[in-house]
């Protein structure tokens, strides 16, 4: 007897290639809008899409309605797959993208919310493309909010069921949105949706134009970075309102989605003395305040590879700076405002250091996560004082709860897996003439979803002269960190297919 209930998972891939249709359907208004000539390219790539997710849920219409966690793991794994599969067609149907590696690299880091990207000139693409490259970021947001929230809980990935909403140890215990998991999207999404409106109106007012400020609105709520410009938000370094705005999103994008709901009904207790939220912020402000005194005392940043001009003087262009790129790194959000790999050897390696933390659980960013982190150093400590009294039960809290042993355990695991999956992504990209600085820039950069990397895949340059199969591993760890490791290495073990 098969273990997998394969009509119910088809036909949620034929329900995700709809999804897609639609969205590339959208993207074809905007080529006709902005007459850049491939309005027909784009609809015919939405049509394709439409009949291939039509006849894959006729024939799998009569599914039961029944799943078990083997069908999950294969529809996030699957469903994936399929986004990034179809996200390539508006490539291909305007030549934009022509060879396979850098077809998958860069439509795996626009779903994913990578942010890098193997495209120099991105001024030069038809408005169409800018759009759509920002959409495959909006849409794998999208997708990212429910994984996190209503999927990975259940599956028990990573210590994830400590911070859904049901959990005791999350904070939020007893204020779950609602019990099904599509209703707990919808409200979601409507969030999601109004942040990105709320996010494009301030930025418009700011001054970019509609077109920009859409864009820049989808991937920041989603914490991407493919931006409509070749500088990114450094293009918008004499408008510092801008950049601040741009920051105010990208902290709410990395938090959990979850108490932002909580602050909307009146909750907003639930958000303060959140312990997550807190270090989140407190973890900012520290590493906002080193970057500031070194930018401000020892860097002239004019002489980087940026503009930076001091609009309101030295001190607020430092302060600014420095706040953009903390927030940008920790949150995985791959905008940048300057060159942050050249600002001197001590931010580069502290920069480095920051793409191993990502935002909130229960966000859009990428990483490990600030609660993860929490838990670890929380039994670390733990350990000193069970050494001293061995007979003692000293359990470990976490927002005023208990956390139970197995969770401990699977947040330690994910933790080891993350370590050892960033040395063999560093020591393959080694292997494909990337020097050390680079291959450990972009083994971290890729798997923890932060965008831009270090050395010659840094900020100032983009992935396009990496080699062909660099891409690809480079797309498979964006896809491994994406899905919280486990979800997707998952099926390479035995046990994940024994007694089929």
């Amino acid at each position: 007897m098969s273990r997998f209930n394969y009509k119910l998972i088809l036909y949620i891939i034929g329900l995700l290639l709809l999804f897609n249709s639609a969205a590339i359907l959208l993207t074809s208004l905007v080529s006709y809008l902005s007459e850049d000539g491939f309005f027909y390219n784009i609809l015919n790539s939405s049509i394709i899409c439409f009949v291939i997710g039509a006849i894959i849920m006729f024939f799998s219409k009569n599914s039961t309605k029944v799943i078990n966690r083997r069908d999950g793991y294969l529809i996030v794994i699957l469903g994936w797959l399929t986004m990034v599969c179809s996200g390539t067609m508006p490539y291909v149907f305007t030549n934009t993208i022509s060879n396979i590696p850098d077809l998958i690299f860069e439509t795996m880091s626009g779903y994913t919310t990578t942010g890098s990207s193997i495209i120099s000139d991105i001024e030069s693409l038809p408005e169409s493309i800018i759009f759509w490259r920002s959409m495959t970021h909006w849409l794998g947001g999208m997708g990212i909010i429910v994984l996190a929230i209503a999927i990975l809980p259940l599956l028990g990935i990573g210590g994830m069921q400590l911070f859904s909403a049901e959990a005791p140890g999350s904070g939020i215990s007893g204020d779950k949105i609602h019990p099904r998991i599509s209703n707990t999207a919808k409200r979601l999404w409507f969030i999601y949706i109004g942040l990105t409106l709320l996010e494009t109106f301030l930025l418009n007012i700011a001054g970019m134009s509609l077109f920009d400020a859409v864009n820049h609105s989808m991937s920041n709520i989603a914490t991407g970075g493919f931006s409509t410009k070749n500088d990114s938000l450094s293009f918008w370094n004499t408008m510092p309102m801008v950049q601040y705005i741009v920051v105010f999103f990208m902290i709410l994008a990395g938090t959990n989605f979850l108490l932002i709901y909580l602050t909307i009904i009146g909750k907003f207790k639930k958000l303060i003395f959140n312990t997550e939220f807190i270090w989140f912020i407190g973890v900012i402000s520290f590493f906002v305040m080193i970057t500031t005194l070194i930018l401000n005392n020892n860097i002239d940043l004019n002489t980087t590879n940026f503009n930076h001009p001091q609009v309101y003087g030295k001190f607020e262009a430092s302060f600014r700076h420095a706040l953009f790129q903390v927030v940008a790194v920790i949150t995985t959000t791959g905008f940048v405002t300057g060159d942050f790999a050249g600002w001197s050897p001590f931010l580069t390696m502290l920069f480095f250091g920051l793409m191993f933390f990502g935002a909130s659980s229960g966000s859009t960013s990428g990483g490990i996560k600030i609660s993860r982190h929490l838990i670890l150093i929380k039994n670390g400590l733990l350990e000193f004082k069970r050494s001293l009294h061995p007979n003692a039960i000293l359990p470990l809290r976490y927002n005023h709860s208990v956390v139970k042993k197995e969770v401990v355990v699977n947040i330690l695991a994910f933790f080891m897996l993350y370590l050892i999956l960033f040395i063999v992504g560093a020591v393959v990209l080694s292997t494909q003439g990337l020097d050390f600085i680079s291959s450990i820039g972009g083994s971290a950069a890729s798997i923890g979803n932060v965008g831009p990397a270090l050395g010659s895949i840094g900020p100032s340059f983009n992935y396009e002269q990496i080699t062909g199969f660099a891409k690809i591993w480079c797309s498979f760890l964006m896809l491994v960190g994406r899905l919280e490791l486990f979800t997707l290495l998952i099926i390479f073990t035995p046990y994940f297919w024994k007694n089929l």
